[in-house]
């Protein structure tokens, strides 16, 4: 079976207030160093050691592709690793890295740039998962009570057993996830994820496989502080491990 990672990271990541060291003009939240290492290394390093895992494709800005290549080079990831250009938003950054699989590509699976800390437990349950089904996607379910609103008045209090908190990765039939996006570039339509765009195909369920708090999105830079913390206990976990 052949499975194809893709990995949007062509964000400016405004939310993150701050910029990583500029190298030949990168600032962006994926490049800031987490242990001296890109972030987006990381998650690449996450995705290379997974053994169900056939290809990875990263769509990036333009500007970022050459020197994104000497650092995977640096790295010694570029034979593991495809570059593509993005496009200006999510959404077109991964229709751009979709059209660059062959067609015997299998399943399809979408991860955060950011994401660094996801599990290869988990990777591998997803995986199985939308080999089952189809479409599949990680999440948690959330410990707050959540409140519908409008403006700043409560409407309705939403049962916590029926919601989850969206991760990555989400993977898809590669042949689904292509109509998902034909379909919405036909409509015009801008998801928040491909979950989003392959619900309204209405030609499938999408399974829901349980992931973990440390699967941590890094947008802001209090994050910053808990993603060093979580890599400081993975590193203890390997050596002891090791």
């Amino acid at each position: 079976m052949k499975v194809s990672v893709i990995i949007p990271a062509a964000g400016l990541g405004t939310r993150m207030g701050r910029t990583a060291p500029e190298k030949a003009g990168i600032s962006r939240k994926q490049f800031m160093l987490l242990n001296n290492s890109p972030i987006l290394i990381h998650t690449v390093r996450k995705f290379v050691s997974s053994p169900s895992v056939t290809e990875i494709v990263v769509a990036l800005r333009e500007d970022d592709v050459v020197w994104a290549k000497e650092l995977f080079a640096a790295h010694g990831l570029n034979q593991s690793v495809q570059v593509v250009q993005g496009g200006e938003t999510r959404q077109q950054s991964v229709e751009n890295a979709l059209a660059t699989l062959q067609d015997d590509t299998d399943l399809v699976a979408v991860h955060d740039a950011v994401r660094p800390f996801i599990e290869r437990e988990t990777i591998e349950k997803v995986i199985a998962e939308a080999t089952e089904t189809g479409a599949a996607i990680v999440g948690i379910v959330p410990v707050d009570t959540v409140k519908q609103v409008h403006r700043n008045k409560v409407r309705a209090t939403l049962p916590r057993e029926r919601l989850i908190l969206t991760q990555t990765p989400q993977v898809f039939k590669l042949d689904l996830l292509r109509r998902a996006f034909e379909k919405a570039r036909e409509d015009l339509f801008i998801g928040t994820d491909e979950s989003s765009l392959v619900e309204r195909l209405e030609q499938v369920e999408v399974s829901v496989v349980l992931g973990t708090d440390r699967n941590i999105k890094i947008t802001k830079p209090g994050d910053m502080d808990l993603a060093r913390l979580y890599l400081t206990l993975e590193s203890t976990a390997a050596i002891g491990i090791s």
